[in-house]
């Protein structure tokens, strides 16, 4: 069992880590496209770079669901609310290991 502590307790603290700053990169990137960004912005095309991938797969889904009816785009809330419950289930697994 202490193996299983030493080599697997680090590598689901920093997925933890990783997935922490991947959802306040969604956050904030929802909070900035509030304002109209210049899009040649350094800091926004970054955050569009790394945000990208995990909300185009939620904004899909959001499409097919509301048919495109919605002008407010809920991607960002689906991303933060699936990461969270990754990051539960994580901590779970964590705590299983340690007790």
């Amino acid at each position: 069992m202490t193996a299983v502590r030493i080599l697997v307790l680090p590598f689901l603290s920093v997925v933890d880590v990783v997935l922490m700053l991947t959802m306040w990169a969604v956050i904030i990137r929802a909070l900035i496209s509030w304002v109209e960004p210049n899009p040649y912005n350094p800091i926004v095309r970054t955050l569009r770079t790394l945000t990208d991938p995990i909300l185009r797969p939620f904004q899909r889904l959001q499409y097919r669901v509301l048919r495109g009816s919605t002008a407010v785009d809920l991607s960002p809330l689906f991303a933060i609310l699936v990461i969270y419950a990754i990051r539960i289930f994580l901590t779970q697994i964590r705590m299983a290991i340690l007790y």
